[in-house]
């Protein structure tokens, strides 16, 4: 629900982008940031810092205000950030209820969860930080639209998305506390999505996950890599237990094994213009790329 809060200081304020990129958070050396968030012509922006344990807003004009991060409920977390973006001189009114989520309580009105594990909020963090590293190798062979790779607050997942350029019939939505309109908006184009995902009563451990939208034919029979990935009916996509990379001999390994073999599944049987997406990078080694 902090995650929610601070995301939704972003969405507020930044202009939108496809597929709601403009939304999401990012992996930083520290913990999580809103990255540099307009506000007529000054910038601030919001970091999670999962070291030190606290929230800091940082202005472009060398103002600073810092929460601390330790047990409190939703609705104390929510009066203070919003508080601290008052005396900042940064007014912001966001919508109350969570996203993706049921029951949505109203931020201010929600004392009902109030649990802060500084130990394990440091290990998730390690968790997304690692992903993204290959997360971003992974991206880096694909030359199509891709989005980058970022931390969607509302379904609190890491996630890096390939497009085919094709446009994807309807969505049918349904998402909890989510408008269709913005599930629509978000699969309007064939996908494959990787990510990581933290799981809950459906899934209770910790996953990676690669889906296609839509799916195409044959797609849960395809053969996927490494040898603990599978296929979930209920999720409809692949996933591979988190317990499975960390104990693999090489965990990048696995888990670039696992992102390319379903990517490869989705975007094949889905006929997918391989030759016309994949990277064609630079000889870095030529003198004509150095002037």
């Amino acid at each position: 629900m902090w995650t929610q809060i601070v995301g939704k200081v972003r969405l507020a304020l930044t202009p939108w982008t496809n597929h709601s990129w403009h939304v999401t958070l990012y992996l930083t050396a520290r913990g999580l940031t809103t990255s540099p968030i307009p506000l007529g012509t000054r910038v601030f922006q919001i970091d999670f810092d999962f070291i030190d344990h606290v929230l800091r807003m940082q202005t472009s004009d060398a103002r600073e205000k810092v929460i601390r991060l330790a047990p409190k409920s939703v609705a104390q977390f929510y009066a203070e950030v919003m508080t601290s973006l008052r005396e900042l001189d940064l007014p912001v009114k966001i919508n109350t209820t969570p996203n993706e989520v049921d029951p949505a309580i109203p931020f201010e009105r929600n004392d009902e969860n109030s649990a802060y594990d500084p130990e394990y909020a440091n290990r998730f963090w390690r968790v997304l930080l690692q992903s993204d590293r290959v997360f971003k190798e992974f991206r880096a062979g694909f030359c199509g639209k891709c989005s980058p790779v970022h931390f969607f607050w509302g379904s609190f997942d890491l996630a890096v998305t390939r497009f085919s350029g094709r446009r994807a019939p309807q969505h049918p939505g349904g998402v909890p506390h989510l408008p269709d309109a913005v599930t629509r908006e978000a699969y309007s184009h064939e996908v494959s999505s990787l990510g990581f995902w933290p799981g809950n009563a459906t899934m209770p451990e910790p996953i990676f996950y690669s889906y296609a939208y839509p799916q195409p034919e044959g797609f849960p029979d395809a053969k996927a890599e490494p040898a603990a990935a599978t296929y979930h009916t209920q999720l409809k996509e692949f996933v591979l237990p988190y317990e499975a990379v960390r104990l693999a001999p090489s965990p990048d390994q696995a888990l670039l094994a696992f992102a390319r073999s379903t990517y490869d599944a989705a975007s094949s049987l889905g006929s997918w213009d391989h030759a016309a997406l994949v990277e064609v990078k630079p000889d870095l080694h030529s003198p004509r790329q150095h002037p």
